[in-house]
């Protein structure tokens, strides 16, 4: 299965209950980021390239956990920045994982050694490491030798110790499709639960190394390629409606209110990517965004945006019945 089956009806009860309450905006995933502080310089990364003050700053356990309970979505991303650098991050997924959140911990795998001992295996909780590609690709857009390495050790472990664990690979101009495609394929074999794969977002901070990031149709034309490289068995954490978006078979609408952003600045809007203003309180970014003024075709910083973040609610938004039969299928796939 895709996740265990206690968090999937917690999650189709959710949706079903928002909407019966006729809610047309809802939060889906909490994208918690305690500390925008990394211990690597990524390429094609914003948020390292941040003020000084943005990055000193950090939110306590007791400020994630109000975030968490304030959103009141189903499950909860653990972002950052490298969340492994906060000194208090594992209470913060401990009191995660108390209110029955499907948790998600997401790394660059480097503290992972030292991480694990302190992390207990739980059917909601899963690992995810950053992975852009193989060897040579990945450890030039991380801009440090030997970190492909680390983090292929640090899957073996946490799988050798029982843990659920997610690879995330962003796609970037002159990957090489074919070699994506069998990673996919090696880290399956690895016995890796799932592997999520999306576009890079077009970060404007990243500057001179803008011409890393792909055109809407470029993102797709690569990403066809790697599906096809790393063929039909390959167990995709994105939904079967997202990845028909990423090959240009189907139009979704971006949903950014489905996955809301809090960082230590406060809730960040619009959207995971765009920091347009901060705000003091979930419902008050819920209702001052104004929400048509971005997505494809609204607003110019949203043109080659593919990202899961913005487009897996949408994924859920969007389904017809043929596509529930669908979800259902890809769920309970092994």
């Amino acid at each position: 299965m895709r996740q265990p089956i206690g968090v999937t009806v917690d999650m189709a009860r959710y949706v079903l209950a928002q909407r019966l309450r006729g809610r047309r905006r809802f939060p889906l995933v909490l994208m918690l980021e305690p500390t925008e502080l990394c211990n690597l310089t990524c390429t094609g990364c914003g948020k390292i390239r941040q003020s000084e003050e943005v990055l000193r700053r950090r939110l306590s356990v007791d400020e994630c956990l109000k975030a968490v309970d304030e959103c009141g979505a189903p499950a909860v991303s653990i972002a950052g920045g490298e969340p492994l650098t906060h000194p208090e991050i594992f209470e913060i997924v401990e009191g995660i994982l108390a209110r029955r959140k499907l948790t998600l911990l997401c790394t660059n795998g480097l503290l992972v050694g030292r991480a694990l001992p302190r992390l207990r295996p739980d059917p909601r909780f899963s690992l995810v490491f950053h992975l852009d590609g193989p060897r040579e690709h990945h450890d030039r857009m991380v801009e440090r030798r030997g970190v492909f390495e680390t983090v292929m050790r640090g899957i073996r472990e946490a799988k050798a110790r029982g843990f659920r664990v997610t690879t995330n690979t962003t796609l970037y101009k002159g990957a090489d499709p074919e070699a994506i495609g069998q990673l996919l394929r090696e880290l399956n074999a690895m016995g890796v639960d799932n592997c999520i794969v999306s576009p890079a977002f077009t970060y404007e901070e990243v500057g001179a190394n803008r011409e890393i990031f792909l055109r809407r149709k470029e993102a797709i034309e690569l990403f066809r390629r790697v599906a096809k490289a790393a063929g039909p068995k390959v167990r995709y954490y994105n939904t079967p409606i997202y990845l028909d978006f990423l090959m240009g078979k189907r139009t979704l609408r971006c949903t950014p209110w489905g996955n809301p952003t809090r960082d230590p600045l406060g809730w960040k809007g619009p959207c995971y990517l765009l920091t347009d203003r901060h705000y003091p309180s979930f419902a008050e970014m819920m209702e001052k965004t104004q929400w048509e003024e971005f997505g494809y075709g609204e607003n110019p910083r949203c043109a080659s945006c593919m990202m899961h973040s913005g487009y897996e609610a949408s994924a859920v938004s969007a389904m017809s019945l043929v596509d529930t039969w669908r979800m259902v299928r890809w769920l309970f796939a092994s």
